[in-house]
């Protein structure tokens, strides 16, 4: 049977619903697989004979592999049709996942985390066309929460889940609960997701061309930029030749890439999508979102496990609540989008997620755990507010035969995000620390009067619980000096907050020059 015949074949009805549940399925499983491991590395590393620092390359093989497939996904779909290409990435990600559990060392676990992560980067921008293509016209702010109930509640819970499998069980299993699930997708898809007739898939033999060398391009300079962020701060940046490198590397292939696309007949990336305005937009702000989202999920933890005495699980526990939220909340945008201009919905994402933010950034060293979700709480919410919306006004004018390589150009955008904005964070967090630092111990020398009480005080109470003279002097200015490091380092947390509050106030201008959608008989694809 030709191409042809295989799709002028009726699609039998089915319930929108059904499929949402087959393809986001396996979509939540992925997008979980990418912070589940975070809370784990300790374990595997000690079980497998590493260090630390090595066992980070199990999360950033993956992110590599990812990013690479994102933008192909398009060019996949055409090539094995749409399902297939789901299929068969469900299939990768879950046998990988069950090797990964049985890996008896870290390169063959990292070399496992790579083939899970080129089957997971097709299921998020295909899992995205099939539910737009899936539900009608009207009904595409719904199917876009139903991705988002997926895509973006599942980075939060991530590290709960992973540190009570691991705690509970073995690091293992945080890979063998895939399989299971990736068994029920299989079966689930190939019984209720069918191609629409306007897909029109094309095999090597009907003229199909590869381009070689923008497939090249791609791999070489996002996986060095995907390096580039994820090991840039561990390696000192640009003080690490291996991480100069990289940069060189990365630059050069992408420049090289944008101007070979662009001119290329048969483009591996659809980078002309970029010109569509509205398209460019939602773009740039599902990589600001990526930024902020990712960025204050990672600041978190960190702040509540370094500076309050946290457990992984409690801090987890604390992240929960604003997970539960956002994924309650979806439903309700994708309502709203059908009553209220979907621009007006960004506004008030922006609005709301900056409030929480800003106050996430009065935090203290004496914030109880009330306060801290309080604040944790309102900043999800405005992230309910943001997904939605961008995703929908981002296919107000794609053409419906580009759909499948638009939504892996914006999903990219959006892992992209991420890794900078996880990168960015940590980076700001070391230089902000050691500015406050700087700042503080200027103020803590002889002629300080309130530096001399404190540390006369605290000498007097070493004393009473039986130091000797010395001895408590000494002890004093290392409780001063430690009480100094860490009111530094919460004031780089409160900047970080505070920075990307600011960053979600600044996009605000953006969406006032998003064109509108005008009328249902306008010739628009709001995938």
């Amino acid at each position: 049977m030709d191409a042809a015949a295989e799709y002028a074949q009726p699609v039998p009805e089915i319930s929108p619903w059904i499929v949402a549940i087959a393809v986001i399925l396996a979509t939540f499983m992925e997008v979980l697989d990418t912070s589940v491991a975070n809370v784990s590395l300790p374990h595997i590393a000690g079980n497998l004979s590493a260090s630390v620092d090595e066992s980070t390359w199990v999360l950033t093989s993956y992110l590599v592999s990812n990013a690479i497939v994102l933008p192909l996904t398009g060019w996949f779909s055409t090539l094995f049709g749409r399902k297939r290409f789901f299929l068969g990435c469900v299939v990768m990600f879950t046998v990988s996942s069950f090797l990964c559990g049985l890996a008896p060392s870290l390169p063959l676990l990292v070399f496992f985390r790579v083939i899970q992560g080129a089957g997971g980067g097709g299921l998020q921008p295909i899992s995205q066309a099939i539910l737009v293509d899936s539900f009608p016209r009207h009904k595409q702010g719904m199917a876009m929460a139903i991705y988002g109930m997926g895509v973006v509640t599942a980075p939060t819970i991530g590290p709960t889940v992973g540190g009570w499998i691991t705690d509970s069980y073995s690091w293992r299993w945080i890979f063998f609960i895939n399989v299971p699930v990736g068994i029920v997708a299989v079966i689930i898809t190939s019984l209720v997701v069918f191609d629409p007739p306007h897909l029109a898939r094309k095999t090597l033999r009907q003229g199909l061309k590869i381009d070689f060398l923008g497939l090249g391009l791609l791999a070489v300079g996002l996986g060095f930029l995907q390096v580039l962020l994820d090991k840039g701060e561990r390696d000192d940046w640009f003080g690490s030749p291996f991480i100069v490198w990289a940069a060189v590397i990365s630059a050069t292939a992408l420049v090289a890439l944008v101007v070979w696309e662009l001119h290329a007949e048969h483009p591996v990336v659809e980078l002309r999508l970029l010109k569509e305005r509205n398209f460019l937009i939602s773009t740039f702000m599902m990589y600001t979102l990526g930024v902020v989202m990712y960025g204050t999920t990672v600041l978190l933890p960190i702040w509540m496990q370094t500076l309050m005495g946290y457990t992984a699980m409690q801090s987890g526990l604390v992240l929960f609540p604003g997970g539960m939220i956002l994924f309650g909340l979806l439903p309700f945008v994708g309502w709203l989008l059908g009553r209220v201009e979907h621009r007006w919905v960004v506004l008030t994402g922006l609005c709301i997620t900056s409030i929480g933010l800003f106050q996430m950034s009065r935090f203290s060293l004496g914030a109880g755990m009330p306060t801290i979700i309080y604040a944790w709480v309102i900043s999800r919410m405005g992230t309910a507010f943001l997904f939605v919306p961008i995703n929908v006004m981002a296919f107000y004018f794609v053409p419906t035969e580009k759909t499948n390589a638009a939504t892996g150009f914006i999903n990219l955008a959006r892992n992209i995000g991420a890794s900078t904005g996880i990168s960015f964070v940590t980076t700001m967090l070391a230089r902000r620390a050691q500015f406050h630092q700087n700042v503080l111990a200027s103020n803590v020398h002889p002629g300080n009067h309130d530096y001399q009480t404190a540390l006369q005080h605290l000498t007097h109470v070493l004393i009473a619980r039986g130091s000797d003279v010395a001895r408590a002097a000494i002890q004093a200015h290392g409780l001063i000096y430690r009480e100094l490091q860490r009111q530094a380092m919460m004031l780089s947390f409160v900047d970080n907050f505070w920075l990307m509050a600011v960053i979600c106030l600044c996009v605000i201008p953006l969406m006032f020059l998003m064109k509108r959608k005008r009328g249902p008989a306008a010739h628009v694809s709001v995938h």
